[in-house]
């Protein structure tokens, strides 16, 4: 895998951390979209099972490196920041992978710039505050960004919190561990993705999305039930559900061997 280059640009008054990786040649770069209080570090195992496919990868406003705002941003807010980012780049349209609180953010792209987005891959996630929920249990440790500071409570926590093949396996956090204390959330910032996402759905409006969708769950993910994305792949026109059997709300990273020619497959169709 090619070594990780990061660089800031600056979007509306804020310093937005990017990394780009791979060679387009005439492929379009695959957005890459994280989950709550989480830094482009943890797309590391999958970024490096693309076998070089271009991607984008970015810490979120107030998430790793990135500017912390003063004020709480509206998901659409947010995805503005991102079309400025792609425009800082010079990067007309791409495809976008968002896994769990970046699903819902690639939703958000998706609907409000529909010529900027060409394919949507939604991985273990949901359609917002009127989604199923997951287990309280899990709910309860993410309402707080603890496990980005402590590494011991994020061992105690992870097979409780995630499920799955780390359940039954904790030595495939070993390599978790590490990327994810490499640039720690803040407070402030990780209190302003659970405001952004607490407020928002995509419900009304999935029924509006064109782009060719693949939809990823694991049915053992104790944060987002398998009917999350039944429901998503139900709403959703051209959209296809591809279910990972024991898959945790972290397959796309404990399993990217398996899950990253899946997703190149997808975007690689004609």
């Amino acid at each position: 895998m090619s070594p990780l280059a990061t660089r800031f640009v600056a979007v509306g008054g804020l310093r937005m951390r990017v990394a780009e990786s791979g060679d387009r040649g005439d492929r379009l770069p695959l957005l890459l979209c994280n989950g709550l209080g989480a830094s482009l570090e943890l797309w590391e195992p999958f970024r490096g099972a693309l076998g070089g496919w271009p991607t984008i990868a970015f810490d979120a406003p107030g998430v790793g490196a990135s500017d912390v705002p003063r004020c709480p941003k509206t998901m659409g807010a947010i995805a503005r920041s991102v079309v400025g980012l792609l425009d800082a780049l010079g990067v007309v349209r791409v495809d976008v992978l968002g896994v769990s609180w970046g699903g819902a953010l690639a939703q958000e792209l998706s609907r409000r710039y529909p010529d900027r987005v060409r394919r949507l891959v939604l991985a273990a996630t949901t359609a917002g505050w009127l989604a199923v929920p997951g287990d309280p249990a899990a709910l309860a440790v993410m309402a707080t960004p603890l496990r980005y500071w402590s590494r011991s409570y994020f061992m105690r926590v992870a097979p409780v919190l995630y499920g799955g093949e780390i359940r039954d396996d904790p030595t495939l956090l070993r390599r978790q561990e590490w990327l994810r204390f490499t640039h720690q959330v803040t407070a402030r910032g990780y209190a302003w993705q659970l405001l952004a996402v607490g407020g928002w759905t995509s419900l009304p409006w999935l029924h509006r999305l064109a782009q060719p969708t693949l939809i990823l769950t694991g049915d053992a993910d104790p944060i987002v039930p398998v009917v999350n994305a039944r429901l998503l792949a139900a709403r959703i026109p051209d959209a296809t559900l591809r279910v990972v059997a024991g898959g945790s709300h972290l397959f796309l990273l404990t399993r990217s061997v398996e899950m990253a020619p899946v997703v190149t497959s997808f975007l690689g169709a004609a």
